[in-house]
C-alpha cells in the first residue's frame, strides 16, 4: 500500500517523511472498495502519545544516550528517529509492512548508519532481540492483545531492560497499566493539544 508523503518538521530539530493525510484517506477508500477486510492504516498517523514521548526523550536523554534502543509498535517511529543520533543502536519495529517501508525511507533520508527497521509482531516476538531501552507509545488500545504484549514486556523487564511507555489515559487501557504497576518507577503526565482539545498523556518508566 503506497501513500504519498509529506515532510514533518519536529521543533526545527528533525524533519522526516510522513504519509500525507489526504493520500491515506483516498488510498484507503479505494482499497476498501475492493476488499472490505483491509484494515485502516492506524500506523500512518503521528499520534499524540508519540509526539509527547519524543518531547520527553529530548529532555531526558539519559535513557537513550549510548544505549541499544528498541521501539515496539512504532508506526512512523518519530521517537526513535529523534534520538538516533544519541543512541548506540536503534531498532524500529512494527507489524505493518507498509510502516517498515516508510521507516526504511526515513533511515535513508536521514542517513542513519546505526538504525534499522524490522517487521516484528509482539505476539510472536523474536527471542534474540535485546535492548537497554524499549520505547512504546499508544500500544495499549486493543484489550484482546494485552496478554501477549504484557508477557513480552515483563520478559524484557526481567532481563534488566528499561521500558518507557507513553499512553493516553483511556479507560480501556487501565487494566493494562494496572498489570504493570509493580514496575513503574517514575510517572509523568503531559498535556497535548489536538484539534483544540487537550489530551493527557502518561509517561511511565518501568524497571525491575
Amino acid at each position: 500500500m503506497e501513500y504519498a508523503t509529506c515532510i514533518y518538521h519536529y521543533q526545527k530539530k528533525l524533519s522526516i517523511l510522513i504519509p500525507d493525510p489526504t493520500s491515506i484517506k483516498s488510498t484507503y477508500e479505494e482499497l476498501v472498495q475492493k476488499d472490505t477486510n483491509i484494515p485502516f492504516p492506524f500506523w500512518a498517523k503521528l499520534w499524540p502519545a508519540s509526539v509527547v514521548l519524543t518531547d520527553f526523550l529530548q529532555s531526558n536523554t539519559k535513557w537513550v544516550k549510548n544505549k541499544k534502543v528498541l521501539e515496539i509498535g512504532a508506526g512512523i517511529g518519530l521517537p526513535s528517529f529523534s534520538i538516533a543520533a544519541l543512541a548506540q543502536e536503534v531498532i524500529i519495529s512494527d507489524h505493518a509492512e507498509d510502516a517498515i517501508l516508510l521507516m526504511e525511507k526515513n533511515i535513508k533520508y536521514l542517513q542513519l548508519a546505526n538504525t534499522r527497521a524490522a517487521c516484528m509482531d509482539w505476539i510472536e516476538f523474536p527471542n534474540e532481540i535485546k535492548a537497554d531501552t524499549i520505547l512504546l507509545s499508544d500500544v495499549n488500545y486493543v484489550p484482546e492483545q494485552f496478554e501477549p504484549l504484557l508477557k513480552l514486556l515483563k520478559q524484557f523487564i526481567a532481563a534488566g531492560t528499561t521500558l518507557i511507555l507513553a499512553t493516553p489515559q483511556r479507560m480501556m487501557g487501565a487494566p493494562f497499566i494496572t498489570s504493570l504497576q509493580p514496575y513503574i518507577k517514575e510517572s509523568h503526565v503531559h498535556s497535548f493539544t489536538e484539534n483544540e482539545q487537550s489530551i493527557d498523556i502518561s509517561i511511565l518508566i518501568l524497571q525491575t
